[in-house]
Protein backbone atom coordinates (compact mmCIF):
# COMPACT_ATOMS: atom_id res chain seq x y z
CA UNK A 1 0.00 0.00 0.00
CA UNK A 2 1.52 3.09 -1.08
CA UNK A 3 0.97 5.97 1.51
CA UNK A 4 0.86 9.54 0.79
CA UNK A 5 3.52 12.23 1.73
CA UNK A 6 2.32 15.23 3.15
CA UNK A 7 4.41 18.10 2.79
CA UNK A 8 4.33 21.35 4.34
CA UNK A 9 4.03 24.77 2.45
CA UNK A 10 7.15 27.22 2.84
CA UNK A 11 4.63 29.36 4.99
CA UNK A 12 3.95 26.39 7.35
CA UNK A 13 8.20 26.13 7.48
CA UNK A 14 8.92 29.94 7.95
CA UNK A 15 6.53 30.17 11.16
CA UNK A 16 7.99 26.42 12.67
CA UNK A 17 11.51 28.22 11.70
CA UNK A 18 10.34 30.99 13.75
CA UNK A 19 8.86 29.26 16.66
CA UNK A 20 12.75 27.51 16.72
CA UNK A 21 14.13 30.92 17.01
CA UNK A 22 15.74 30.39 13.64
CA UNK A 23 15.59 33.28 12.12
CA UNK A 24 18.32 32.94 9.18
CA UNK A 25 16.25 29.75 7.83
CA UNK A 26 12.89 31.91 8.53
CA UNK A 27 13.99 34.68 6.15
CA UNK A 28 15.13 32.35 3.59
CA UNK A 29 11.66 30.60 3.63
CA UNK A 30 9.30 34.00 3.71
CA UNK A 31 11.05 34.35 0.22
CA UNK A 32 10.04 30.67 -0.70
CA UNK A 33 6.34 31.31 0.60
CA UNK A 34 6.00 34.76 -1.36
CA UNK A 35 7.19 32.84 -4.66
CA UNK A 36 5.57 29.87 -4.08
CA UNK A 37 2.65 29.17 -1.77
CA UNK A 38 -0.96 29.86 -2.91
CA UNK A 39 -2.93 33.40 -1.98
CA UNK A 40 -4.96 31.50 0.68
CA UNK A 41 -1.76 30.26 2.49
CA UNK A 42 -0.22 33.65 1.88
CA UNK A 43 -3.01 34.96 3.51
CA UNK A 44 -3.27 33.17 6.73
CA UNK A 45 0.69 33.53 6.54
CA UNK A 46 0.34 37.71 6.53
CA UNK A 47 -2.55 37.40 9.50
CA UNK A 48 0.20 35.04 11.80
CA UNK A 49 3.31 38.13 10.99
CA UNK A 50 0.90 40.83 11.53
CA UNK A 51 -0.09 38.99 15.05
CA UNK A 52 3.41 38.50 15.60
CA UNK A 53 5.05 41.81 15.38
CA UNK A 54 6.75 41.08 11.89
CA UNK A 55 4.95 44.20 10.04
CA UNK A 56 7.39 44.28 6.98
CA UNK A 57 6.82 40.91 6.16
CA UNK A 58 3.16 40.86 6.83
CA UNK A 59 3.23 44.36 4.50
CA UNK A 60 5.14 42.59 1.65
CA UNK A 61 2.38 39.73 1.28
CA UNK A 62 -0.67 41.93 2.07
CA UNK A 63 0.84 44.25 -1.24
CA UNK A 64 1.97 41.30 -2.90
CA UNK A 65 -2.28 39.66 -2.79
CA UNK A 66 -3.68 43.51 -3.35
CA UNK A 67 -1.43 43.70 -6.46
CA UNK A 68 -3.69 40.41 -7.40
CA UNK A 69 -6.62 41.87 -6.07
CA UNK A 70 -6.90 45.53 -6.00
CA UNK A 71 -10.47 45.51 -5.20
CA UNK A 72 -10.00 43.75 -1.68
CA UNK A 73 -10.68 46.44 0.60
CA UNK A 74 -9.87 44.67 3.69
CA UNK A 75 -6.14 44.36 2.31
CA UNK A 76 -6.44 48.14 2.59
CA UNK A 77 -7.09 48.77 6.13
CA UNK A 78 -4.84 46.53 6.68
CA UNK A 79 -1.87 47.84 4.84
CA UNK A 80 -3.14 50.83 6.27
CA UNK A 81 -2.86 49.80 9.86
CA UNK A 82 0.24 48.52 8.92
CA UNK A 83 1.21 52.09 7.98
CA UNK A 84 0.00 53.69 11.30
CA UNK A 85 2.34 51.84 12.83
CA UNK A 86 4.93 52.51 10.94
CA UNK A 87 3.75 56.52 11.26
CA UNK A 88 3.67 57.02 7.64
CA UNK A 89 -0.02 58.76 7.87
CA UNK A 90 -0.29 60.02 5.04
CA UNK A 91 0.14 56.29 3.29
CA UNK A 92 -2.39 54.92 5.72
CA UNK A 93 -5.21 57.87 4.53
CA UNK A 94 -4.46 56.92 1.01
CA UNK A 95 -5.22 53.60 1.19
CA UNK A 96 -8.40 54.56 3.72
CA UNK A 97 -9.78 57.01 1.50
CA UNK A 98 -9.61 54.21 -1.28
CA UNK A 99 -12.26 52.50 0.11
CA UNK A 100 -15.62 53.40 -1.10
CA UNK A 101 -19.24 54.16 1.02
CA UNK A 102 -20.36 50.75 -0.75
CA UNK A 103 -17.36 48.68 0.36
CA UNK A 104 -18.36 46.14 3.07
CA UNK A 105 -14.86 47.17 4.98
CA UNK A 106 -16.28 51.11 4.82
CA UNK A 107 -17.05 51.59 8.35
CA UNK A 108 -13.75 49.92 9.47
CA UNK A 109 -11.92 52.26 6.81
CA UNK A 110 -13.38 54.70 9.09
CA UNK A 111 -12.50 53.71 12.14
CA UNK A 112 -9.19 53.33 11.75
CA UNK A 113 -9.22 56.73 9.96
CA UNK A 114 -10.36 58.02 13.29
CA UNK A 115 -7.35 56.77 14.97
CA UNK A 116 -4.86 57.76 12.23
CA UNK A 117 -6.73 61.31 12.87
CA UNK A 118 -6.35 61.41 16.40
CA UNK A 119 -2.21 60.54 16.07
CA UNK A 120 -2.52 63.76 13.98
CA UNK A 121 -3.71 65.84 16.91
CA UNK A 122 -7.14 66.26 14.49
CA UNK A 123 -9.60 65.37 17.41
CA UNK A 124 -12.37 67.00 15.83
CA UNK A 125 -11.86 65.02 12.46
CA UNK A 126 -11.34 61.84 14.41
CA UNK A 127 -14.91 62.43 15.82
CA UNK A 128 -16.70 63.20 12.75
CA UNK A 129 -15.29 60.06 11.37
CA UNK A 130 -16.54 57.88 14.21
CA UNK A 131 -19.70 59.68 14.22
CA UNK A 132 -19.84 58.74 10.46
CA UNK A 133 -19.24 55.72 11.80
CA UNK A 134 -21.85 55.01 14.30
CA UNK A 135 -24.57 56.72 11.89
CA UNK A 136 -23.98 53.32 10.04
CA UNK A 137 -23.62 50.97 12.37
CA UNK A 138 -25.02 51.63 15.07
CA UNK A 139 -24.30 48.96 17.38
CA UNK A 140 -20.92 48.54 16.66
CA UNK A 141 -18.84 48.09 19.74
CA UNK A 142 -15.32 49.21 18.53
CA UNK A 143 -17.13 52.65 17.48
CA UNK A 144 -18.58 53.29 21.22
CA UNK A 145 -14.83 51.99 22.22
CA UNK A 146 -13.07 54.51 19.98
CA UNK A 147 -15.79 57.28 20.90
CA UNK A 148 -15.03 56.63 25.12
CA UNK A 149 -11.42 56.69 24.30
CA UNK A 150 -11.45 59.64 22.21
CA UNK A 151 -13.82 61.59 24.54
CA UNK A 152 -11.75 60.58 27.58
CA UNK A 153 -8.41 61.43 26.11
CA UNK A 154 -10.07 65.05 25.68
CA UNK A 155 -11.28 65.55 28.78
CA UNK A 156 -14.57 65.04 28.03
CA UNK A 157 -15.50 62.42 30.55
CA UNK A 158 -19.52 63.07 30.76
CA UNK A 159 -19.50 61.94 27.09
CA UNK A 160 -16.96 58.91 27.33
CA UNK A 161 -19.05 57.47 30.22
CA UNK A 162 -22.48 56.64 28.14
CA UNK A 163 -19.65 54.63 25.61
CA UNK A 164 -18.42 52.67 28.51
CA UNK A 165 -21.62 51.91 29.56
CA UNK A 166 -22.81 50.68 26.60
CA UNK A 167 -20.07 48.15 26.00
CA UNK A 168 -20.28 46.56 29.60
CA UNK A 169 -23.78 46.41 28.87
CA UNK A 170 -22.80 44.22 25.97
CA UNK A 171 -20.31 42.14 28.06
CA UNK A 172 -17.50 43.65 26.54
CA UNK A 173 -15.40 43.93 29.85
CA UNK A 174 -12.62 44.22 28.11
CA UNK A 175 -12.03 45.83 24.15
CA UNK A 176 -9.07 45.60 22.59
CA UNK A 177 -6.53 44.88 25.75
CA UNK A 178 -8.34 47.49 27.54
CA UNK A 179 -10.21 47.12 31.14
CA UNK A 180 -13.65 48.78 30.14
CA UNK A 181 -14.15 48.84 33.56
CA UNK A 182 -11.45 50.99 34.67
CA UNK A 183 -11.63 53.51 31.70
CA UNK A 184 -15.31 53.88 33.29
CA UNK A 185 -13.89 54.80 36.49
CA UNK A 186 -11.12 57.40 35.19
CA UNK A 187 -14.47 58.92 33.25
CA UNK A 188 -16.30 59.10 36.55
CA UNK A 189 -13.47 60.36 38.65
CA UNK A 190 -12.92 62.91 35.66
CA UNK A 191 -16.13 64.51 35.76
CA UNK A 192 -16.35 64.68 39.70
CA UNK A 193 -18.51 61.33 40.48
CA UNK A 194 -16.14 60.14 42.85
CA UNK A 195 -18.41 57.91 44.85
CA UNK A 196 -19.51 56.87 41.33
CA UNK A 197 -15.66 56.11 40.20
CA UNK A 198 -15.05 54.50 43.58
CA UNK A 199 -17.62 51.85 42.81
CA UNK A 200 -16.67 51.23 39.45
CA UNK A 201 -12.97 50.68 40.43
CA UNK A 202 -13.76 48.37 43.16
CA UNK A 203 -16.11 46.29 40.56
CA UNK A 204 -12.47 45.30 38.61
CA UNK A 205 -10.72 41.72 39.37
CA UNK A 206 -8.08 41.90 42.28
CA UNK A 207 -5.63 41.08 39.31
CA UNK A 208 -6.47 43.74 37.95
CA UNK A 209 -5.48 46.43 40.43
CA UNK A 210 -2.46 47.62 39.38
CA UNK A 211 -0.51 50.60 40.71
CA UNK A 212 -1.88 53.56 39.21
CA UNK A 213 -5.58 52.56 39.89
CA UNK A 214 -4.45 51.61 43.14
CA UNK A 215 -3.48 55.50 43.57
CA UNK A 216 -6.57 56.65 41.87
CA UNK A 217 -8.63 54.87 44.40
CA UNK A 218 -6.92 56.36 47.27
CA UNK A 219 -7.37 59.95 45.66
CA UNK A 220 -10.76 59.37 45.20
CA UNK A 221 -10.90 58.74 49.05
CA UNK A 222 -9.20 61.94 49.83
CA UNK A 223 -11.68 64.14 47.48
CA UNK A 224 -14.82 62.47 49.19
CA UNK A 225 -12.92 63.10 52.51
CA UNK A 226 -12.98 59.78 53.46
CA UNK A 227 -8.65 60.25 55.21
CA UNK A 228 -8.78 56.60 56.92
CA UNK A 229 -9.60 54.79 53.83
CA UNK A 230 -7.60 57.34 51.42
CA UNK A 231 -4.73 56.56 54.25
CA UNK A 232 -5.35 52.75 53.79
CA UNK A 233 -5.18 52.89 50.20
CA UNK A 234 -1.65 54.54 49.56
CA UNK A 235 -0.10 52.91 52.22
CA UNK A 236 -0.84 49.53 50.55
CA UNK A 237 0.65 51.09 47.33
CA UNK A 238 3.48 52.38 49.36
CA UNK A 239 4.41 49.06 51.00
CA UNK A 240 3.88 47.38 47.16
CA UNK A 241 6.21 50.28 45.12
CA UNK A 242 7.54 52.69 47.57
CA UNK A 243 9.40 54.42 44.16
CA UNK A 244 5.20 54.93 43.30
CA UNK A 245 6.39 58.63 44.19
CA UNK A 246 3.17 60.61 43.28
CA UNK A 247 0.83 58.79 46.31
CA UNK A 248 3.16 60.39 49.03
CA UNK A 249 1.95 64.25 48.73
CA UNK A 250 -1.52 63.31 49.01
CA UNK A 251 -1.01 60.23 51.77
CA UNK A 252 0.55 63.42 53.93
CA UNK A 253 -2.47 65.34 52.72
CA UNK A 254 -4.88 63.03 54.15
CA UNK A 255 -2.77 62.48 57.39
CA UNK A 256 -2.49 66.06 58.04
CA UNK A 257 -6.90 66.20 57.53
CA UNK A 258 -6.42 63.57 60.62
CA UNK A 259 -4.65 65.55 62.09
CA UNK A 260 -1.28 63.67 62.28
CA UNK A 261 1.36 66.56 61.19
CA UNK A 262 3.97 64.62 62.27
CA UNK A 263 3.25 61.65 60.47
CA UNK A 264 2.65 63.75 56.92
CA UNK A 265 6.02 65.19 57.85
CA UNK A 266 7.45 61.50 58.00
CA UNK A 267 5.63 60.63 54.82
CA UNK A 268 7.09 63.45 52.72
CA UNK A 269 10.59 62.46 54.30
CA UNK A 270 10.38 59.00 52.93
CA UNK A 271 9.10 60.82 49.42
CA UNK A 272 11.90 62.82 49.20
CA UNK A 273 14.20 59.57 50.29
CA UNK A 274 12.85 58.24 47.13
CA UNK A 275 12.67 61.28 44.81
CA UNK A 276 15.35 63.97 45.82
CA UNK A 277 13.79 66.25 42.32
CA UNK A 278 10.32 65.87 43.96
CA UNK A 279 9.31 69.63 43.93
CA UNK A 280 5.80 68.78 45.03
CA UNK A 281 7.22 67.33 48.37
CA UNK A 282 9.52 69.93 49.50
CA UNK A 283 6.51 72.66 49.29
CA UNK A 284 4.29 69.76 51.57
CA UNK A 285 7.36 69.89 53.68
CA UNK A 286 7.77 73.07 54.05
CA UNK A 287 3.73 73.59 55.03
CA UNK A 288 4.04 71.09 57.43
CA UNK A 289 7.05 72.13 58.92
CA UNK A 290 5.95 75.42 59.44
CA UNK A 291 2.30 74.70 60.95
CA UNK A 292 4.73 72.31 63.35
CA UNK A 293 6.83 75.64 64.05
CA UNK A 294 10.08 73.56 62.92
CA UNK A 295 11.26 76.41 61.01
CA UNK A 296 15.00 74.89 60.75
CA UNK A 297 13.14 72.32 58.65
CA UNK A 298 10.69 74.69 56.99
CA UNK A 299 13.84 76.50 55.50
CA UNK A 300 15.74 73.86 54.63
CA UNK A 301 13.18 72.24 52.42
CA UNK A 302 12.29 75.83 50.67
CA UNK A 303 16.55 76.07 50.15
CA UNK A 304 16.47 72.44 48.78
CA UNK A 305 13.69 72.96 46.45
CA UNK A 306 15.30 76.47 45.31
CA UNK A 307 18.37 74.78 44.71
CA UNK A 308 16.62 72.04 42.27
CA UNK A 309 14.43 75.13 40.90
CA UNK A 310 15.60 78.59 41.31
CA UNK A 311 12.65 80.18 39.57
CA UNK A 312 9.99 78.60 41.51
CA UNK A 313 8.44 81.55 42.78
CA UNK A 314 6.25 80.16 45.63
CA UNK A 315 9.51 78.93 47.38
CA UNK A 316 10.94 82.24 46.85
CA UNK A 317 8.00 84.42 48.38
CA UNK A 318 7.80 82.06 51.37
CA UNK A 319 11.50 81.40 52.37
CA UNK A 320 11.24 85.95 52.28
CA UNK A 321 8.00 85.31 54.37
CA UNK A 322 10.23 83.28 56.70
CA UNK A 323 13.34 85.57 56.84
CA UNK A 324 11.12 88.21 57.44
CA UNK A 325 9.73 86.42 60.11
CA UNK A 326 13.26 85.85 61.79
CA UNK A 327 14.06 89.75 61.07
CA UNK A 328 16.84 88.23 58.27
CA UNK A 329 16.50 91.14 56.82
CA UNK A 330 19.86 91.03 54.46
CA UNK A 331 19.04 87.69 53.71
CA UNK A 332 15.55 89.11 52.59
CA UNK A 333 16.74 91.54 50.24
CA UNK A 334 19.87 88.83 48.98
CA UNK A 335 17.06 86.46 48.19
CA UNK A 336 14.85 88.45 46.14
CA UNK A 337 17.58 90.56 44.55
CA UNK A 338 18.52 87.03 43.30
CA UNK A 339 14.99 86.17 42.24
CA UNK A 340 12.64 88.75 41.40
CA UNK A 341 10.59 87.88 38.38
CA UNK A 342 10.72 90.13 34.99
CA UNK A 343 7.26 90.21 35.82
CA UNK A 344 7.82 92.12 39.21
CA UNK A 345 5.50 90.27 42.08
CA UNK A 346 3.82 92.62 44.55
CA UNK A 347 4.17 90.71 47.25
CA UNK A 348 7.80 90.09 46.83
CA UNK A 349 8.25 93.84 46.59
CA UNK A 350 6.60 94.59 49.51
CA UNK A 351 9.19 92.19 51.48
CA UNK A 352 11.67 93.76 49.75
CA UNK A 353 10.78 96.89 51.25
CA UNK A 354 10.30 95.72 54.04
CA UNK A 355 13.47 94.41 54.15
CA UNK A 356 15.48 97.64 52.83
CA UNK A 357 13.53 99.89 55.22
CA UNK A 358 14.80 97.83 57.83
CA UNK A 359 18.54 97.83 56.49
CA UNK A 360 17.75 102.18 56.33
CA UNK A 361 17.99 101.60 52.47
CA UNK A 362 14.80 104.25 52.52
CA UNK A 363 15.22 105.32 48.98
CA UNK A 364 15.04 101.15 47.75
CA UNK A 365 12.46 100.76 50.24
CA UNK A 366 10.18 103.73 48.95
CA UNK A 367 11.02 102.74 45.44
CA UNK A 368 9.38 99.47 45.93
CA UNK A 369 6.18 100.28 48.19
CA UNK A 370 5.39 102.35 45.10
CA UNK A 371 5.89 99.13 42.93
CA UNK A 372 3.80 97.47 44.98
CA UNK A 373 0.95 99.36 46.02
CA UNK A 374 -1.27 99.54 42.64
CA UNK A 375 -1.15 95.90 43.08
CA UNK A 376 -1.97 96.11 47.23
CA UNK A 377 -4.11 99.20 47.30
CA UNK A 378 -6.64 96.84 48.80
CA UNK A 379 -5.11 94.85 51.53
CA UNK A 380 -5.69 96.34 54.83
CA UNK A 381 -2.06 94.79 56.02
CA UNK A 382 -0.18 96.33 52.97
CA UNK A 383 -1.34 100.01 53.58
CA UNK A 384 -0.76 100.21 57.65
CA UNK A 385 2.48 99.07 56.61
CA UNK A 386 3.22 101.62 54.31
CA UNK A 387 1.38 104.24 56.25
CA UNK A 388 4.05 103.44 59.48
CA UNK A 389 6.88 103.84 56.86
CA UNK A 390 5.70 107.67 55.53
CA UNK A 391 5.13 108.18 58.78
CA UNK A 392 8.79 107.44 59.73
CA UNK A 393 9.98 109.07 56.39
CA UNK A 394 8.12 112.32 57.42
CA UNK A 395 6.18 111.76 54.14
CA UNK A 396 2.84 113.40 55.88
CA UNK A 397 0.74 113.77 52.44
CA UNK A 398 2.09 110.30 50.93
CA UNK A 399 0.85 109.29 54.85
CA UNK A 400 -2.84 111.14 54.46
CA UNK A 401 -3.54 109.50 50.87
CA UNK A 402 -3.11 106.08 52.44
CA UNK A 403 -5.04 106.38 55.48
CA UNK A 404 -7.61 108.02 53.32
CA UNK A 405 -7.63 104.86 51.54
CA UNK A 406 -7.07 102.25 54.73
CA UNK A 407 -9.81 103.89 56.37
CA UNK A 408 -12.29 103.15 53.39
CA UNK A 409 -11.42 99.80 53.74
CA UNK A 410 -11.05 99.54 57.44
CA UNK A 411 -14.01 102.17 58.75
CA UNK A 412 -14.15 100.88 62.20
CA UNK A 413 -10.33 101.50 62.79
CA UNK A 414 -10.96 104.61 64.93
CA UNK A 415 -6.98 104.71 65.66
CA UNK A 416 -5.98 105.30 62.38
CA UNK A 417 -9.13 107.37 61.99
CA UNK A 418 -8.20 110.00 64.05
CA UNK A 419 -4.19 109.74 63.19
CA UNK A 420 -5.82 110.99 59.74
CA UNK A 421 -7.73 113.74 61.32
CA UNK A 422 -4.52 114.98 63.28
CA UNK A 423 -2.45 114.73 59.67
CA UNK A 424 -4.87 116.80 58.21
CA UNK A 425 -4.98 119.24 61.20
CA UNK A 426 -1.09 119.48 60.99
CA UNK A 427 -1.53 120.22 57.35
CA UNK A 428 -4.11 122.80 57.59
CA UNK A 429 -1.83 124.89 60.39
Amino acid sequence: MKMEVWAMSYSEQMLQALNDSDLSSANELFTQALRHDDEDTLYSLGEELYALGFLEQAQQIYLKLLKAYPNEDELKTVLADIAVSNDQADKALNYLQSIKPTSEAYVESLLTQADVYQTLGMPEVSEAKLNQAQQLAPDEPAIWFGLGELYLSLGRYAEAVPQYQKLLAQGEDQFAGVLIQQRLGASLAGMGAYEEAVTAYQQLPAEALDKDTNFQIGFLYLQLKDYQKAIDSLQQLAQADPDYTSLYPYLATAQEKMGDLQGALLTVQTGIAHDEYNEVLYQRGFDLATKLDQEEIAQKYLQKLLAINPDNQTAVLALSNLYLKQHRYQAVRDLLSAHMPDQQDPQMLWNLAQAQAALEDYDGAKENYLLAYNSLKTDPEFLKDLIAFFQEMGLVQEAILALKNYVKLVPDDFERQELLNELEDEQQL
